[in-house]
């Protein structure tokens, strides 16, 4: 680093330190991203590896799409044979956990508030929710909004137990 200063007329050398400022800033900022986007990408994998291990079975193997990470809570789109709906998780400790089940409601930020979250953290993540299914199909979304209602999963219980009574379709009852 000496000689390239040392090659610039001492009027420049505050240019340069300022150059320089900027240039590592710009680093450090692109590498907080690159960051945050790998830590983003290793909770998807979590949230998927979550929902799999308690709902995939080999007749009717779980898809888990989009998932959407916002901080610590997540939306994940699920499909499982002709069922589908989302899930809404809460990350403590380091760990996943699903709180809520639902079909379109958990696309909306107030209904996203009503679970405990803050306003400005359901409203990012209703956003980020919607823009990721933007690029879903028709179909894709019309099986996501197959889950009616929303059924909160208390912490320490089964979630196939009653799961769903008066809240979706019978014929979706323990296929998620």
């Amino acid at each position: 680093m000496r000689s390239i200063i040392a090659c610039f007329p001492p009027r420049s050398s505050l240019l340069f330190a300022r150059l320089l400022s900027v240039l590592l800033i710009a680093f450090s900022a692109q590498s907080w991203s690159n960051e945050s986007k790998h830590h983003a990408h290793g909770d998807a994998q979590q949230i998927t590896h979550v929902m799999k291990a308690q709902f995939d079975r080999p007749d009717a193997p779980l898809k888990v799409h989009p998932v959407v990470v916002d901080g610590h809570h997540a939306v994940a789109g699920w499909m499982q044979a002709n069922n589908g709906g989302r899930a809404l998780l809460v990350k403590v400790k380091d760990k996943w956990t699903i709180t809520v089940c639902g079909g379109d409601g958990l696309r909306d930020a107030k209904v996203l508030a009503q679970t405990g979250m803050g306003e400005a953290a359901a409203q990012s993540l209703a956003a980020k929710v919607q823009a990721a299914e933007a690029k879903l199909s028709k179909a894709q979304l019309k099986q996501l909004a197959l889950f009616q209602g929303e059924l909160k999963i208390e912490p320490n219980t089964a979630h196939g137990d009653g799961h769903g009574q008066g809240h979706h379709k019978p014929a979706q009852h323990g296929q998620h």
